[in-house]
């Protein structure tokens, strides 16, 4: 999202102090935000795969200006069930295509314009990027996304605000009603100059609107949400804390800047009034799009592990962008560390050590407690998956992790928020006790999960 490498150089910046003293605040457990089955179901999928495919995959450019030649777009041998079983062999759940970019140029025959693959040689101007996509999806049992970036260089309409707010729900409107249920509905706040030169206003209430009618299963991402929020970065990693409740005041729109925006976005507000977890994104390769110089900058296997214990293990959901190239298929490097990284993690995750074994929970103060669990035996371990039952809200704000082997106890880790996950590394340290005591926490915390694995596979 182009706009928000604007927001990365205002910095995080601190903490607000009012956040210090959230739980004076806090609404009580009945009454504070929860997913809704659809962001449940999105956070569950833990993995998505970003498909950044167009005009700028033939121009080598990141960016278009709206006056590419739609003959330019000719992929040789365009295959998206390939980019399907690639994503589904590298553990992800679902796919977000970029239907539309900045430059205009449309994956899907429109009919709002003619700067779209109708006026292409791939598939005698018959294709449909879109379709193929969406297909490949469901053919993998994959959940299929889109797209569709509201700044358009290409379209005349673009800074004559009312009417290209028309032609963009248009555009929205096709794509929401040819292709099948969507899972996810991807907007960023990018907006520069047309080719008038005028800056667009968006109807950002409509345009939700008309998801909401056409796609009610669907969740919108973008900075605002309204459903799931961006990161604050696009290196795929959460902030620590990170709370999946938000002040929606604090970015109001997509696109929103000003102090604290980073912030917001990074951490979330404990004393939040809606649920919106955050998205963490980032690109297999240094650009989202294609280029042949980037074949040998292509993430390690080590590397996309770090993204996973930096994003699902910070309460996030991991969108990692793997660009097709110009022939239309996914490179065979990133292919291959798709499923190595699947590989890594399945090994690693193979064995729950405290698997069968019961866990004894008891409240300690208001907002404190601990839960602690006999493994039956001493076992090495350097792993902690904590997880809250965030289908009834998130609450816990800190913990501290202890372990015992011959009765004393040491401190293994220590966190701040868990959410749906908290994957907590250190050094290896053999145990047969698992202590976690929930020190503070903004309501009367809820019983937590816990999963124990071992050093060996890292």
């Amino acid at each position: 999202m182009i706009d928000r490498r604007t927001f990365l150089r205002t910095g995080a910046g601190a903490l607000p102090a009012a956040w210090l003293t959230a739980r004076e605040s806090m609404f009580a457990p009945t009454q504070r935000p929860r997913p809704t089955a659809a962001q449940l179901a999105w956070q569950r999928d833990e993995l998505a795969l970003f498909v950044h495919f167009g005009i700028n995959t033939f121009t080598d450019r990141e960016w278009g200006d709206g006056r590419e030649d739609p003959a330019i777009f000719a992929p040789s041998n365009l295959d998206a069930q390939q980019w399907a079983r690639a994503a589904k062999a590298g553990g992800f759940r679902a796919m977000v295509l970029t239907a539309k970019h900045h430059d205009g140029f449309c994956l899907w025959p429109s009919r709002t314009t003619s700067h779209t693959v109708a006026r292409s040689p791939w598939r005698t101007g018959k294709g449909d990027v879109v379709r193929e996509f969406v297909d490949a999806c469901r053919a993998e049992g994959l959940r299929p996304g889109l797209y569709l970036s509201p700044w358009d260089r290409n379209n005349p309409a673009y800074g004559d605000s009312p009417r290209y707010n028309d032609l963009y729900c248009e555009q929205l409107t096709e794509l929401l009603t040819q292709y099948g249920p969507l899972a996810e509905v991807w907007f960023d706040g990018a907006n520069g100059e047309g080719p008038n030169g005028k800056k667009q206003e968006y109807d950002w209430p409509r345009v939700w609107a008309v998801v909401r009618k056409l796609q009610p299963e669907a969740v919108m991402f973008s900075d605002a949400g309204p459903d799931v929020r961006w990161c604050g970065n696009e290196r795929g990693s959460a902030g620590d804390p990170n709370w999946s409740t938000v002040n929606p005041a604090a970015v109001p729109y997509p696109g929103s800047t000003g102090p604290g925006v980073i912030a917001a976005l990074q951490y979330g507000d404990p004393a939040g009034t809606v649920w919106r977890p955050a998205e963490a994104d980032t690109s297999i390769r240094p650009g989202w799009f294609y280029h042949p110089a980037e074949d040998s900058r292509v993430q390690s296997v080590d590397s996309l592990v770090q993204l996973y214990f930096r994003s699902v293990g910070h309460n996030a959901k991991l969108l990692l962008n793997v660009p097709p190239t110009r022939d239309g298929v996914l490179h065979e490097t990133d292919v291959s560390r798709l499923a190595a990284f699947r590989d890594r993690l399945a090994a690693t995750f193979e064995r729950d050590l405290a698997e069968g074994r019961s866990i004894t929970w008891r409240r300690s103060g208001d907002v404190t407690a601990v839960a602690e669990l006999d493994l039956g035996r001493a076992v090495t371990a350097s792993i902690v998956r904590l997880e809250e039952p965030i289908e009834r809200g998130q609450t816990i704000a800190r913990y501290t992790l202890l372990g015992s082997d011959s009765g004393e106890w040491r401190e293994l880790s220590r966190g701040t928020t868990i959410g749906y996950a908290r994957l907590d590394r250190f050094e290896p340290a053999t145990i047969r006790r698992l202590r976690i005591v929930i020190e503070d926490a903004v309501a009367p915390p809820e019983r937590i999960g816990v999963k124990v694995y071992s050093a060996g596979n890292l």
